[in-house]
């Protein structure tokens, strides 16, 4: 599974965290962008407040991934929606879009900006849990 958004630094990174959190380990789980943007502190900083970590992973393009054969591409912005739908040209993968804000457009106090990356982080752990017939708790 490929979770894909325009730069790899906010969306697809906490959806990778969280699925690969979530679901078992035998599924295979990425995620990459339409661009390379910049690792997100505040992406890390959600993360660890539910005891999760990207560790040593960087934001990459889609085009740096090693392997591209996914059964499921899921895409969080319509710039990777768009491209997500160029690749079921050429291979056979399901593709679903689940719109999703960008917290790096809030403005304000770092706890205004906390709270959207929050937001974000619950919002893309309940459309797991619901996509795969999981349980939600607070703590998942």
């Amino acid at each position: 599974m490929l979770f894909l958004c325009g730069r790899n630094s906010i969306r697809s990174p906490l959806a990778e965290a969280l699925a690969k959190h979530m679901l078992p380990r035998s599924i295979f789980i990425a995620s990459a962008g339409v661009r390379k943007g910049p690792r997100d502190p505040f992406v890390d900083s959600v993360l660890a407040e539910e005891n999760l970590a990207l560790e040593n992973w960087v934001p990459r393009r889609l085009e740096e991934l090693e392997d591209t054969f996914f059964d499921l591409i899921v895409t969080l912005a319509p710039e990777a929606h768009h491209a997500a739908l160029e690749l079921t040209r050429t291979m056979p993968v399901e593709v679903e879009y689940w719109p999703t804000l960008d917290p790096s457009a809030v403005e304000g106090t770092r706890d205004q900006i906390m709270a959207a990356y929050r937001d974000v982080r619950n919002a893309i752990a309940v459309q797991i849990a619901e996509r795969f017939g999981l349980a939600f708790t607070d703590e998942t």
